[in-house]
């Protein structure tokens, strides 16, 4: 399926409200992801998205069909991991199994490669999120451990996955 990475707009919000309020999407992210997703979340993202030091932070809309469906990104670290950026993202449930993901972060590590300065770009899905570690899989990251019960959510302990790609 066709789509393109963009920069977010303000009239983004409803389309955000419409893919991202899905508990099936909170329950595998990080608590900061707001459930539920509301028009007043919607619009304090796009203005963190827009108002970003862009030296720092890449995160774009995905956009299918002139609709954002979804997000990935990346934010480079500080201190002795200014090197390295944490990889970031979701999609609609409707565009799940579409090949759309693993496309996008394939094309945000290249980007985040080619014009910023760093050598590492990781990401840390839950490890019972097969369909996020398969899509990170397939554009090329590769598992680096398991981070035993390393994350609180919804009152259960959880383990984390460590998944990298280098330059």
């Amino acid at each position: 399926m066709e789509f393109e990475l963009r920069d977010w707009k303000l009239d983004d919000a409803e389309s955000i409200v419409r893919y991202a309020n899905n508990p099936k999407l909170a329950e595998n992210l990080r608590n900061e992801f707001p459930s539920p997703y509301t028009l007043d979340d919607a619009h304090t993202f796009i203005d963190q998205c827009r108002d970003t030091d862009r030296r720092k932070q890449s995160i774009k809309a995905i956009v299918v069909d002139g609709v954002a469906v979804g997000s990935v990104g990346f934010t480079i670290l500080d201190d002795v991991e200014c090197k390295t950026a944490l990889l970031g993202f979701w999609l609609g449930e409707p565009f799940w199994g579409k090949g759309i993901m693993t496309k996008a972060i394939t094309e945000t590590c290249e980007n985040g490669f080619k014009n910023y300065d760093i050598v590492r770009i990781f990401a840390r899905p839950f490890a019972g999120n097969t369909g996020a570690r398969r899509v990170l899989e397939k554009a090329g990251l590769k598992l680096e451990c398991i981070l035993k019960k390393n994350i609180y959510k919804n009152g259960k302990i959880m383990d984390s996955c460590m998944y990298a790609i280098v330059k």
